[in-house]
């Protein structure tokens, strides 16, 4: 881990193509590093989520290039690592698992942290999570409530609650989200620990539930859709 974390920061020290193709080297050896970690991950949490089983790393990591066509930021590579388990890999619309990593702090999340949840859903799977909350909000608090030492992200909201939805609902303030994830930062005393993977899956291993009434939700509106 020590080895991601001090390519990361001389990366954010120096966010540039020629830094980063002087040092490709010592990037091969992070990525084969985060590969591994990834698969280490996948097994684990695989152990009590049947779901994210046959995933392959491709399908839970990212490049490290950044796609600067829409950003005002140019800097060409990320300052972060992320490893997503999920349903059926990253792109599936399907909550997961998420592992952050970023020594140095960034526009993205801003520090180390474990996230669970699904984030920017399209229109169809957040309108399938509202009717989730609508019928079963009880059991979606029970399930956060559940994961101990996490945190329900509050920073992407609508103002009021939406359209179609009941304005009086016991549960106003979960279906104004626009996406539900609950989080838990970390440091680097937590990263650099022996058990660290494993603390990790332990950690994921509370919020299962949660994942699996969103997940329920999402699995819904696919079916809808066929």
């Amino acid at each position: 881990m020590e080895e991601i974390l001090d390519f990361l920061a001389q990366l954010d020290a120096d966010n540039t193509r020629e830094w980063f193709d002087a040092h490709r080297k010592e990037w091969a050896h992070v990525k084969a590093r985060v590969a591994k970690l990834a698969e280490e991950l996948i097994e684990g949490i695989s152990a009590f989520d049947a779901s994210v089983r046959g995933l392959r790393v491709q399908d839970c990591t990212y490049r490290i290039a950044r796609d600067t066509r829409f950003s005002n930021d140019k800097s060409p590579y990320k300052n972060w690592i992320g490893i997503f388990v999920a349903p059926h890999g990253k792109k599936s619309g399907y909550a997961g698992y998420y592992l952050h990593i970023a020594p140095a702090g960034d526009r993205l999340v801003g520090e180390h942290m474990l996230i669970s949840g699904i984030y920017c859903p399209e229109p169809t799977l957040l309108r399938s999570v509202r009717e989730e909350i609508v019928d079963n909000g009880a059991e979606l608090m029970k399930s956060i409530d559940a994961a101990e030492g996490f945190r329900l992200n509050t920073e992407n909201k609508l103002k009021r609650v939406p359209t179609g939805f009941p304005a009086d609902s016991e549960y106003a303030e979960l279906l104004k989200h626009k996406d539900w994830c609950i989080e838990r930062p970390i440091d680097e005393k937590f990263l650099l620990a022996d058990d660290f993977v494993q603390r990790t899956i332990a950690e994921f291993r509370k919020t299962h539930r949660f994942i699996e009434i969103i997940n329920r939700a999402v699995q819904y509106a696919y079916e809808e859709m066929m």
